[in-house]
Parts: C-alpha cells; structure tokens; sequence
C-alpha cells in the first residue's frame, strides 16, 4: 500500500473455472490477482468445497480455494458461505495484506431457493489510527430479490457502521437495470467509484465483450484516486466477468 491509499480488486470468480465451465484455471486467475497487487480483494463465487470436482480435476488444490489465492500476498482471509449442495459449496471471500479484527456472513435470502449473502469485514490499516468496513457482495438475479437485499444490507449499514467509519462496498450486484444507485446515494451517502471518475458505471460482463454493467464498488469516507477494468487481453479467458481495480486515498 502506497501511503494514505489503498488498492481493491473486486472480481466474480466463476468457481475458478473459464466461461462455459471448459477449463479448470484457478492457478491462472491466482498468477492474474497477484499481478493486479491490490491490498484488498472481494472475491464472489468462490468454490469452499466441491467432492465431484476434487476427483476429477488433477491440478484441483490440496487446501481451500481460499488459502490457495491468498499464497503469500494475502496472509488474512476469510470464507463465508453462500449457496450449498450435496457435493459442497461456494461464497463469497475477502483476502487482505492486513489483519481482519472480525468478519460476518449475513443472510440476505429473501427466498429459500435463492440462497444470497453478503460478507462484512472490519480491517486495520496500519499507521491510519482507525478501521475500515468492507462488504463483499453477490446480489441475486431477480429485481424483487435485489430490492429486498438493498434494504437488508442498508439495515446492516446503519446498525453496525458508524457514519464517520471508512466503508467499501463491491462486488457482483447483479444490477444491470441500476436499481442500486439512488438508493445507496439518498439513504446510505454512497457513491459508486467507477461512475465518479469515468461517468457511467463500467460494462464487466460478459469478459470477453462486456455490455452488461453488473460489477460495482460503492464507498464513503474515502475518495477514489482511479477505477479501472484491467487489460481485457490479461482477463477475458478467466471468468465469466472483468474485474474492477480501484485506487482510494484514505
């Protein structure tokens, strides 16, 4: 971390596998996120545990998904589950060069078929004399689904941060129709960084011609110094989404 900044990544990782479920990549996406060298990375669609998977893939890592990217970079990390079935599981992760005081997964299933979290974190930055809160977030497909997930993740703002409190926000909102903008602006003074510097949300899905706006990072009490997607080149054959890389001054 350059000082008083401090460099996010925000990425749906489509369970470590290329579009279409052909190829098994998580030892790419991991060489990818190490060359990106954010401070902190939000992570959805992260595999916890899959049994089929774990037979029939010979370079499928000995530990979790999760200890496997953090390597050496990230030394704090944290799982959380989202969505479960008979051969395992996946959620969402934040791994962090710094320490992680407490984390929590909040169900935010409006239905029980639907099964949605969110992952709120509280990190310590070193020689910044405070906390900074962090969501990582997958939102459901459906507008009903994400207009109730809005109002459970607003209700978690306004109980458990403090509004002079740092917070970051990312991950897949699934927001394409941009439900989330003027809500999170009026009730929750949040502003979206992508949008800020560039004016228009950026287009992440799918990799390798993104049109769709669905991957965001929204923040308060910080002020983004640069958002970008990375060189589509680099990407475009990992996941299903671009990442996001931002760049605040704390």
């Amino acid at each position: 971390m350059q000082e008083n900044q401090l460099r996010i990544l925000t990425y749906n990782l489509h369970k470590g596998f290329s579009a279409g479920n052909r190829h098994f990549i998580l030892h790419k996406i991991r060489d990818a996120l190490i060359e990106s060298d954010a401070d902190i990375m939000f992570l959805q669609e992260m595999q916890g545990q899959h049994t089929g998977h774990e037979q029939t893939h010979q370079n499928w890592p000995d530990i979790s998904h999760s200890e496997f990217l953090a390597h050496d970079r990230w030394p704090h990390f944290a799982y959380a589950k989202n969505v479960s079935y008979d051969a395992g599981h996946h959620g969402n992760a934040i791994l962090s060069k710094y320490n992680i005081q407490h984390w929590e997964n909040i169900n935010v299933s409006p239905f029980a078929w639907a099964s949605r979290s969110l992952l709120h974190g509280v990190i310590s930055l070193p020689n910044q004399g405070g906390d900074i809160h962090i969501i990582c977030i997958h939102l459901g497909l459906m507008a009903m689904e994400r207009r109730r997930q809005f109002k459970t993740l607003c209700t978690r703002i306004d109980e458990y941060v403090p509004h002079d409190a740092p917070l970051i926000i990312a991950g897949d909102f699934n927001d394409w129709t941009g439900q989330a903008e003027k809500l999170f602006s009026q009730h929750l003074n949040l502003k979206e960084a992508y949008r800020t510097l560039h004016h228009q949300h950026a287009k992440t899905f799918p990799a390798w011609l993104p049109v769709l706006k669905m991957d965001r990072i929204y923040y308060r009490g910080v002020e983004p110094v640069s958002c970008e997607r990375p060189n589509r080149k680099q990407w475009n054959n990992l996941s299903d989404h671009s990442p996001l890389v931002a760049t605040f001054q704390l």
